[in-house]
């Protein structure tokens, strides 16, 4: 199915809050099972599939993960977009200091369809993605360099974007007019005052991730909490 139909079908799905109207690859779940078991002890919570099916991916996508990490989402993702695709790996500079991002490499390479990136957000070639992830990162951005890094962030997602590229923006929620920074959270409605400002379309406000245990008083990383926080979960798309 060419890219005109496939994402025609995907804007039906964003629209009408269906999940995938075009499936996933036959081996999605298989290559899911294969991840790490430290990965898969976070599926409850972090909900993979889920995730995928909501922001509409497809076999055969270009995916950035963005600010990757050790790379959970971008083991989800390759099994999402399938061998005819592609994630891109968003890793930033500081891993070339370790061994030449060495373990990234290695990761990449085991998947067979990642791309690892050792440049800021802004160094990822504009306009050649139909999706993004970022998760658990734009608090720091807003937290510890204020709004207009918030907006920048986001701003960055959306230039990597083709025209009616979708994003699944994800974090830690936390309580409105509290110390966040402390709490490494971030208010629901200041994510999405910040996603306006970058120019970006609410397509869903989802619940999802939501954890009703998590009252926002805790920091995110605390451990009574389990790394199962209450988290704010926008799909957002870019204009067409």
């Amino acid at each position: 199915m060419n890219q005109f139909f496939k994402r025609t079908a995907l804007c039906l799905t964003l629209a009408f809050g269906a999940t995938s109207v075009l499936a996933l690859p036959a081996d999605f779940d298989a290559k899911m099972a294969a991840r790490p078991d430290a990965d898969k002890a976070r599926d409850e919570a972090r909900k993979p599939k889920e995730t995928v099916e909501l922001l509409g991916i497809q076999e055969g996508w270009t995916v950035v993960d963005v600010s990757a990490g050790g790379g959970w989402f971008t083991r989800v993702l390759s099994a999402a977009v399938g061998p005819n695709g592609k994630v891109l790996a968003q890793f930033g500079e500081r891993p070339l200091q370790t061994n030449n991002g060495q373990a990234q490499k290695d990761m990449a390479a085991s998947l067979g369809n990642v791309e690892p990136q050792f440049v800021a957000m802004s160094g990822v070639a504009a306009g050649t993605a139909d999706a993004a992830v970022t998760a658990m990162n734009l608090h720091d951005a807003f937290n510890f360099r204020g709004e207009e890094a918030g907006v920048a962030f986001i701003k960055d997602i959306f230039n990597v974007l083709k025209p009616g590229g979708v994003a699944a923006i994800i974090d830690h929620e936390g309580n409105t007019g509290v110390d966040n920074k402390e709490l490494h959270r971030i208010a629901h409605d200041t994510v999405k005052s910040l996603i306006e400002k970058a120019g970006f379309e609410i397509v869903t406000d989802s619940q999802l991730l939501n954890n009703a245990a998590d009252d926002h008083s805790k920091s995110s990383s605390d451990e009574t909490l389990g790394r199962s926080t209450d988290q704010v979960f926008f799909v957002v798309r870019k204009p067409a």
